[in-house]
């Protein structure tokens, strides 16, 4: 059965734009917590130029994220891996580039360690991960930002809006670098963290 956020329809085209110039001429897009699959097949459908591999670690996600691939008949976009960021070894060694969607503030702080960490392992030097989603920079973030942090801790305390500063830390001690910030609708932003050649 295929899921819909309604966030994934407002923020493709921008993130889309995003990309397109970014990502590698050719190779394998490893996307970390698809979710429902809506990214997938709409990233998947507008660079048939690169094969996407889809993970989550929930199963009703990968059921979605394979009916939408089944769907749209993307033969580029491979069945959904089982992938938990936290957890190592990941069912994937290798991939040209990463890309993450609203995952690291709707999870435990471990899961962005794993992401990050895991990004060091399987990216070539030069590869780069790509961060999707809310952020403080230096402490600074938009009001609704706050009030969703909130609401978020208030859930989960484990959970909430990271500052971009403890993300570039920790990928540094991983070989990424911070390499652009781009600011995006809804206030949001996409992180792009490079792997030092």
């Amino acid at each position: 059965m295929r899921l819909y956020y309604p966030a994934t329809v407002r923020n493709r085209e921008p993130i889309l734009e995003v990309l397109r110039p970014r990502l590698p001429a050719s190779g394998l897009v490893l996307e970390v917590a698809s979710g429902s699959g809506e990214h997938a097949a709409w990233l998947g459908a507008a660079l048939p130029h690169l094969r996407w591999q889809p993970s989550d670690p929930e199963p009703q996600h990968r059921a979605s994220i394979a009916a939408w691939v089944a769907h749209e008949g993307l033969r580029n976009v491979a069945e959904p891996l089982e992938l938990d960021a936290c957890t190592w070894p990941w069912p994937i060694d290798r991939a040209d580039a990463m890309f993450c969607a609203n995952m690291i503030h709707i999870a435990p702080w471990e899961s962005a360690q794993g992401l990050v960490a895991g990004a060091g392992r399987v990216l070539p030097p030069g590869g780069a991960l790509f961060l999707y989603g809310p952020f403080l920079v230096d402490g600074h973030t938009a009001p609704s930002n706050r009030t969703f942090d909130r609401s978020l801790r208030d859930r989960d305390p484990r959970f909430g809006v990271r500052e971009l500063r403890e993300v570039e830390r920790e990928a540094l001690q991983h070989g990424l670098v911070l390499e652009e910030q781009v600011e995006m609708p809804a206030n949001n932003l996409t992180v792009v963290l490079r792997r030092r050649s």
